[in-house]
């Protein structure tokens, strides 16, 4: 029994469904904990030839629970002078939680994502790491770690641009826009758009199946190689931005956009 997601598997096929407890499967405490313990499981399931992973209700995922991670965060990311010491928890933390993104890529096990509603921050951070995206047409897409004054620094900003290409992938991360179904299925992010959500889950379900049919270990190789082109890279500019946001994150401007989101009212940004 998990907390923030629930397992169900049959006829080879893991479905991983983000359950929350947070509004939209929002991303808190247990999440983080709990992704790379399922995915481990996963990985070493004979049983297991695919994984589907989709999200609860209406939503994929709303991303980082932030309120839900404050006691985590608040410390270290809050206002005056902080130590060495302070900012190497923050990079620990920083890394422990690209941990929970980095075990769906890592996992043998080829994943598909199975996207409606807002995938928003983290909830976008998940499904880069997915091997293949298919959403339902009232889809969004948002990389809005921008708009709270952060560098993403989960996932997004290495393995996009190898799904999207620089372009579209550094739109998205300098825009904090969001992006609807037909955007995302033009730019790559997705590769097929369906009408509902019922028959976005009908289409996951037959694709996994196709998927669990063929020899698990020709697959399993298959996602091998091509992850082995990508993944050193990824790897360095995750370790990358974990020490350039446990050095910067503190800001004036996080600590605003933080007050104007709980106040409902548009941030005023001085580059502090």
């Amino acid at each position: 029994m998990y907390a923030s997601l629930s397992v169900e598997t049959s006829n080879h096929v893991a479905e991983v469904t983000l359950t929350g407890p947070g509004k939209g499967n929002a991303m808190g405490p247990d999440f983080w904990k709990e992704m790379p313990r399922v995915f481990a499981q996963l990985d070493e399931d004979e049983d297991v030839h695919c994984v589907l992973l989709k999200g609860s209700g209406k939503h994929f995922s709303f991303g980082l629970d932030l309120m839900g991670m404050m006691n985590d965060l608040g410390p270290l990311i809050g206002g005056g002078v902080t130590l060495a010491h302070d900012r190497a928890r923050l990079q620990k933390l920083i890394l422990s939680m690209q941990e929970a993104i980095t075990c769906v890529a890592r996992c043998r096990k080829p994943v598909i994502a199975a996207i409606s509603g807002w995938c928003i921050g983290g909830g976008l951070d998940l499904i880069s790491a997915c091997d293949v995206r298919v959403c339902s047409s009232e889809a969004m897409f948002s990389l809005r770690e921008v708009k709270l004054a952060i560098i993403a620094d989960i996932g997004s900003l290495q393995r996009l641009p190898h799904i999207i290409g620089q372009g579209a992938a550094r739109e998205m991360a300098l825009t904090g826009k969001d992006i609807d179904a037909q955007r995302a299925l033009r730019m790559g992010l997705v590769s097929d758009v369906m009408e509902n959500p019922d028959a976005l889950l009908a289409a996951a379900r037959k694709m996994a199946a196709e998927i669990a049919a063929n020899p698990p270990l020709t697959v399993q190789g298959i996602k091998h190689v091509m992850n082995e082109s990508v993944e050193p890279q990824i790897a360095a500019g995750l370790r990358y931005v974990a020490s350039l946001n446990s050095a910067q994150l503190q800001s004036n401007d996080l600590m605003e956009a933080m007050t104007a989101f709980m106040e409902k009212r548009a941030p005023k940004f001085t580059g502090r």
